[in-house]
């Protein structure tokens, strides 16, 4: 919102003008451009001589007129001055870009909390070029955000959730270091997009059923999968190896990915086998996901593959990049 202090120096010189204008045309009878002419010199303090001899009464409002002018061109500098030098100004202008920038977003992601779970996933999207905005209460959090775009404010507002684009995202992600505020911002996503997909944070099991609940997608738990990954580091650290580089973001050499069918993706109605994803390109099917939610885990060569699947492969970076142009066809 425009600032009131900014707003008075923008209107008060026009409702100068137009006031002497009026005074003019109504003391003195002028026409209307003379009134004008005559108001923007007095208030400018230019100096020129009168258009038109002036009455007593005509003398007495062009005084008045003209130290409204003096007092108005010191008002403004000033407040011109203050908003420059404490950078309000410069905050007007990013956001207005801001806005700008939230309005023109699609099909992206909204991340609500930047603490050190926000932090990891707003990497993992920049990485992967998701577009994805980031909400947080403190400012100062958000200042070293990186290809994503931040916006203050509390995530438990609906108007905040508005002003990120919820009807037009993708994806909603509640990262907050609190269950209670994920809880209450899924049920706000939840109401304000009925088909949105939620992933919540969560620190235990009773917090997570709350969240399904609520409404969200999948709830993960941090220390849950941390406790876990310990674990298997000691009681199967090869395979704990293995998932590591095949998730790991900068291993080129192999990796596991996800892609869904199109419904116009030459995939649909083929088999594995038809589709060359093994011979041609070297890549494993690990599963197929159906679209009623059925999961096909090592699925066998004759089977077919339907619009809406989701299919689960590991395989070199650049062969996955090349199934995914032919299998993420448009829908």
């Amino acid at each position: 919102m425009f600032p009131k202090r900014l707003l008075l120096v923008a209107l008060l010189p026009a409702v100068l003008v137009l006031g002497g204008t009026l005074g003019l045309r109504l003391i003195e009878g002028w026409p209307w451009f003379d009134a004008l002419y005559m108001t923007v010199i007095t208030l400018t303090t230019i100096g020129f001589g009168e258009v038109h001899p002036l009455s007593q009464s005509g003398r007495a409002f062009t005084m008045v007129l003209a130290l409204g002018g003096v007092f108005t061109i010191f008002f403004s500098t000033a407040e011109v001055m203050r908003a420059y030098a404490t950078g309000e100004l410069k905050r007007l202008w990013e956001n207005r870009l801001m806005k700008q920038q939230l309005d023109a977003l699609k099909d992206h992601v909204i991340i609500c909390g930047f603490g050190r779970v926000g932090r990891l996933v707003a990497q993992e999207f920049a990485h992967a070029q998701v577009p994805f905005v980031v909400i947080d209460r403190e400012e100062e959090e958000l200042r070293d955000l990186q290809n994503g775009l931040p916006l203050v404010g509390d995530a438990t507002n609906d108007e905040v959730l508005k002003r990120a684009g919820i009807d037009r995202a993708r994806a909603f992600v509640a990262a907050l270091s609190s269950d209670a505020d994920n809880l209450f911002i899924t049920i706000s996503a939840r109401l304000l997009n009925e088909k949105l997909p939620i992933v919540a944070r969560a620190d235990d099991e009773t917090a997570a059923r709350k969240l399904e609940r609520a409404g969200a997608t999948r709830v993960v738990l941090p220390y849950h999968l941390g406790g876990i990954r310990v674990a298997q580091a000691v009681i199967r650290p090869t395979v704990l190896d293995f998932i590591e580089v095949a998730t790991r973001r900068g291993h080129l050499a192999l990796q596991i990915e996800e892609m869904a069918l199109g419904s116009s993706s030459p995939l649909a109605g083929k088999t594995i086998d038809e589709t060359d994803l093994h011979e041609g390109l070297g890549i494993i099917v690990v599963a197929v996901k159906k679209a009623d939610g059925q999961i096909f885990y090592n699925p066998r060569r004759n089977v077919k593959l339907d619009k809406g699947d989701t299919l689960v492969m590991l395989g070199p970076r650049e062969q996955l990049d090349r199934a995914d142009g032919t299998a993420r066809t448009s829908t």
